[in-house]
């Protein structure tokens, strides 16, 4: 079996810090790899992988600003298609876009979405839909107008994330400095229950930024920027608790699923795909506001660690994962057998 898989170049697969679908990619090549399966990466040249790194675009336009993202992803996208007939499957991570190639291969194309950026784009996943094939991330991000091949959630590597009984007092805040991420509401939360907060992740809307978050940071507020494997695993390990509090259906949450690794419960909103990751009162709580996110703070003490790192372990870890992509991709290289 030869799989070309196309990753994202807004950042080096995997990514140093930020990064999440060439996180995904990269966790999912490399367990391909591990398994036997014949892997092209398309993606930036300074990527890392055990299969085969082909690349055109040098590195990550979010890291590089003298690179133009839209020309370099043309060029990304445009090399894995006219490459084609070297695959038995090309593996899409880069959102819409490349499916307006899929028409001119032979080569069938398999699309993770990660998520819908807006329901405007949604023409183009449609005029494909029965051409190509669709994976969903989750269930709550299935759109009623689209067919697809399977849900698999993701997985993580769980040699990544070190299990930490014994936590420390502080809450954590891991993600997009972003209204969609809520770290507006995470302060509130960490203020009401009396605890500090630290908030790590990149600042992808600096105005909300500097008028939501910086005005708050002191001793009881902290925030450390975008961190690496290591530094995340200690954040993540030692919290009492992580605070998800999104503002938006998030398609999936890395960060939950790294954190309760960790053994570290969580404490979201129940939107989106939330109650397929936490089961309430086990591994955290579903919460609908800020006031019962402080409520739920007062009674983390009740959630089992080590239950929260089995549940991952059963449930999402990259194993899984690429056994689940292998069974999908037998099933599309069979029902679309070129002579």
């Amino acid at each position: 079996m030869r799989i070309a898989m196309l990753s994202p170049i807004a950042w080096r697969t995997p990514p140093r810090h930020y990064g999440p679908w060439e996180s995904v990619v990269s966790l999912l090549t490399e367990g391909l790899v591990a398994k036997g399966v014949e892997v092209t990466l398309f993606a930036t040249a300074d990527s890392k992988t055990k299969g085969t790194l082909h690349a055109v675009c040098q590195c990550g336009y979010e890291e590089n600003s003298n690179i133009e993202a839209k020309v370099w992803e043309h060029l990304h996208i445009s090399e894995i298609f006219e490459r084609a007939d070297e695959y038995d499957l090309i593996h899409n991570h880069f959102d819409f876009a490349p499916l307006t190639y899929s028409g001119l291969v032979t080569t069938p194309v398999l699309t993770t979405i990660h998520g819908f950026s807006s329901p405007r784009i949604l023409p183009v996943y449609e005029k494909y839909n029965g051409k190509t094939f669709y994976v969903a991330i989750s269930e709550a991000d299935r759109s009623p107008k689209l067919d697809y091949a399977a849900t698999i959630h993701h997985g993580i590597e769980l040699d990544d994330f070190t299990f930490t009984p014994d936590p420390e007092d502080y809450l954590i805040f891991f993600g997009r400095i972003h209204p969609d991420k809520g770290a507006k509401e995470a302060i509130a939360i960490a203020r009401a229950s009396g605890r500090k907060l630290i908030m790590a992740g990149i600042i992808q809307d600096e105005s909300y930024y500097e008028f939501e978050v910086e005005p708050h940071l002191g001793e009881d507020v902290e925030y450390v920027g975008s961190v690496g494997p290591e530094q995340r695993d200690r954040l993540l390990g030692k919290a009492y608790a992580l605070l998800h509090p999104i503002n938006f259906n998030e398609p999936f949450g890395l960060s939950i699923v790294e954190a309760m690794s960790c053994g570290t419960p969580v404490i979201a909103f129940n939107r989106g795909s939330m109650p397929e990751l936490i089961r309430s009162g086990f591994n955290g709580f579903l919460v609908a506001n800020v006031r019962e996110a402080v409520e739920a703070v007062n009674k983390i003490s009740r959630i089992d660690r080590a239950a929260c790192r089995k549940y991952v372990e059963e449930n999402f870890s990259v194993a899984r994962m690429v056994d689940d992509y292998i069974k999908v991709y037998e099933q599309i290289i069979a029902r679309t057998k070129r002579g």
